[in-house]
């Protein structure tokens, strides 16, 4: 059984293809710039040198099919037909109160994303157009959503409800849904699965860090609490954007600088973070390198605030859960970066936390970086979202399910 993960951006395209007979990688890939000039294909056959195309990609229903058909290729393909795939599975983002778990796309289904896009202008609209596209080019192939907010609908009122009035809420939707949900799903069971511990029995910090970071509270299998927000602007500093804010700042800005809407929206989402703190760049590898070799003192602080946000949610998380088992890093930053997990973790001694440093030079590795005395033990887990996602679209199909 072939399934196809489909990942759409607003002029991407990533993909992969698993073999769920044994959820090996059969062939992934990129497209770059969708509707504009330069587009190009980087296509990757497992075993085999990646391959790179050129052609002129006006939208994601040319973007599928270019896909297709390198996957079908005689010299760089690895299947024969398009119909040697079963389902196709798709990420998105936003599922609001409408998804608390992956679904078959069905007509209605595809009216409620278009409602939720509202919550998510820059993510749930390409990712409608790809499945579009899909169900254009496959009509009769199975079409899976999973969503980034289904695993966080499990948070208790007290955990997504602002402090406004409670109409803002019921009237418009306003609360916290949280993100990447699909990554912290699967660290946090396969750290259970590694230490032979059934989740249940686990109250357990994930810390997805990179350019986009979030961390959640998953107590005993269900996610209690997790640092984005209303969209995946709150929480952290990250990349581009600010984290958490004074809201007051929002009309104060606008006021000194003349900013209408748009433009504080773009000032906080794509010119904020440790971007906007270092004055380097939102690449942490570039922040990194001037910070310890060119001594830029603000690419230090970019830095500092990062961790030291980081260990304040990390605290949080462990008071509103009574105590930590173990805590997971994963993601670009998290997975690879052993100098941030040390600033980390230098100060959650107070939890019992106690990092080797020889375990903790790893970069990519699934790892228990913890020394064997430490009270909780801490862990790397490489990510893989669009193996749930295969994973979740297999059991739906397989079962006739709309739902799980």
């Amino acid at each position: 059984m072939k399934i196809l993960v489909i990942n759409c951006g607003s002029s991407s395209l990533k993909y992969q293809l698993f073999d769920m007979t044994d959820e090996s990688v059969l062939a992934k890939g990129l497209i770059e710039r969708i509707g504009l000039a330069g587009s190009v294909l980087t296509h990757e056959p497992e075993g085999r040198e990646k391959v790179k195309i050129t052609a002129e990609v006006d939208n994601h229903t040319a973007a599928i099919k270019l896909v297709v058909d390198a996957l079908t290729h005689k010299d760089y393909g690895v299947i024969k037909t398009m119909q040697e795939i079963y389902a196709v599975g798709h990420r998105v983002v936003h599922g609001a109160e409408k998804f608390a778990g992956s679904v078959r796309i069905t007509p209605e289904v595809m009216q409620a994303l278009e409602e939720c896009s509202e919550m998510a202008p820059l993510h749930n609209p390409p990712n409608i157009s790809g499945i579009n596209a899909c169900e254009e080019l496959m009509p009769q192939v199975p079409q899976v959503g999973v969503f980034d907010t289904a695993f966080h609908q499990t948070m208790p009122p007290k955990a997504y409800i602002y402090g406004l009035p409670y109409e803002a809420y019921e009237k418009y939707g306003v609360r916290r849904y949280g993100f990447h949900g699909t990554s912290h799903r699967f660290v946090s069971g396969r750290v259970a699965e590694v230490l032979g511990r059934d989740i249940k029995e686990l109250k357990i910090i994930t810390c997805h860090l990179g350019n986009g970071s979030s961390i959640a509270a998953i107590e005993y299998g269900q996610s209690i609490d997790t640092s984005m927000g209303f969209t995946p602007l709150e929480g952290l500093v990250m990349g581009t954007r600010s984290g958490d804010l004074d809201p007051a700042i929002i009309p104060y800005l606008m006021k000194k600088t003349g900013m209408n809407a748009d433009e504080i929206d773009t000032y906080i989402n794509k010119k904020s973070g440790v971007l906007g703190i270092s004055g380097v760049s939102s690449d942490f590898r570039d922040i990194e390198v001037a910070a310890w070799k060119e001594g830029n003192q603000r690419a230090q602080l970019a830095l500092d605030i990062f961790a030291y946000k980081v260990i304040k949610d990390i605290g949080a998380y462990a008071a509103a859960m009574n105590g930590v088992d173990v805590i997971v890093f994963t993601a670009g930053l998290g997975e690879k970066s052993k100098e941030t997990r040390a600033d980390v973790c230098k100060n959650l001694s107070y939890l019992g936390v106690k990092l080797d440093d020889e375990k903790n030079n790893v970069r990519s590795q699934l790892r228990e970086i913890s020394t064997e005395d430490s009270k909780v033990k801490v862990f790397i887990i490489p990510t893989n979202e669009e193996l749930v996602i295969a994973r979740d679209t297999k059991e739906i199909c397989v079962s006739g399910r709309d739902r799980i």
